[in-house]
């Protein structure tokens, strides 16, 4: 593996304080709502382990405070323990986003670390209808136990809860997360992103959250830097030909960040994570500003 140097810190390129690394599209289940369209049978993509590596050495670097290590779903990455431990090691704070469909017992060590926070998606107290937006029978059981096991031994769990069917038992969700100990729930509607696109409907950056570039980036499994997960059709460079640094402080990301509308005033509440994920921000409607562009 690549040694690098640690260089020292600094204020973050643009104030980016939370860097996603979605390093698969991989995954058991196959939402019916899911931005990257990921299923048992997509691929890690193109990043390498190296890659991932000096991204995370780079954004250390830069003094990004936050990983989140999402997919697909993370921990069926082989290597997604060691990019934790990286992180770690460089001081950053770590946050798993996983669907908790399985968890080993030797993953407790790494999810009780207390630089570590634990983020979920949560549908319905109905397990056939949590089922049915999964795509995978018995996700609804795996999950709520592996809540209850993450809570019980004290790790910090973030659940969202995406608003996808009809009539989707919403509130009844957040009233069993809560009943589990869980308190940071955060609910969002589906965006048009992914298997989310109606047919016909091409992604826009009018459907984000408006957080996207604010405080946030993420790495996609090809290198793409995109504003967050969301906008991952809207990719302004690569990370396997250009540093994270450069990227962030050149002219295709702040044109970028010109093209997301702001979100709404007063939308969020003031607890919001800010977090451009959809199954952890409430829902926050853009609003559009003099003289913002179509993304289009």
């Amino acid at each position: 593996m690549t040694t690098f140097v640690e260089l020292p810190a600094r204020e973050p390129v643009g104030s980016i304080q939370s860097l996603e690394l979605e390093i698969t599209g991989k995954c058991q289940l196959s939402c019916s709502h899911c931005l990257s369209e990921s299923s048992p049978q997509a691929s890690h993509g193109s990043m390498t382990l190296d890659d991932w590596w000096t991204v995370i050495s780079d954004a250390a670097a830069l003094g990004i405070r936050t990983i989140q290590i999402i997919g697909g779903e993370p921990t069926v990455h082989p290597h997604w323990r060691d990019l934790a431990e990286h992180a770690l090691s460089l001081g950053r704070q770590v946050e798993v986003y996983s669907n908790l469909y399985t968890v080993h017992e030797a993953w407790w060590d790494i999810f009780t670390h207390p630089a570590v926070t634990l983020a979920t998606s949560y549908y319905s107290n109905d397990p056939a209808e949590h089922d049915t937006i999964t795509g995978r029978s018995g996700s609804y059981v795996r999950t709520l136990c592996n809540i209850r096991e993450a809570v019980n031994r004290g790790v910090t769990v973030r659940a969202g809860i995406v608003e996808v069917l009809p009539g989707q038992r919403v509130e009844q969700a957040r009233a069993e997360l809560q009943s589990m100990g869980v308190s940071r729930i955060n609910v969002d509607r589906a965006r048009a992103v992914g298997r989310a696109l109606l047919p016909g409907q091409s992604p826009t950056l009018d459907e984000m959250c408006g957080r996207c570039t604010r405080g946030r980036a993420a790495v996609l499994p090809n290198g793409d830097l995109a504003g967050c997960v969301l906008a991952r059709d809207f990719p302004v460079g690569n990370v396997r030909e250009m540093r994270l640094a450069e990227l962030l402080g050149g002219e295709a990301w702040a044109d970028l960040a010109a093209r997301v509308p702001l979100p709404a005033q007063d939308a969020c509440p003031p607890d919001d994570s800010s977090d451009c994920d959809p199954a952890n921000t409430t829902a926050c409607n853009p609003k559009s500003r003099p003289g913002h562009r179509s993304a289009g």
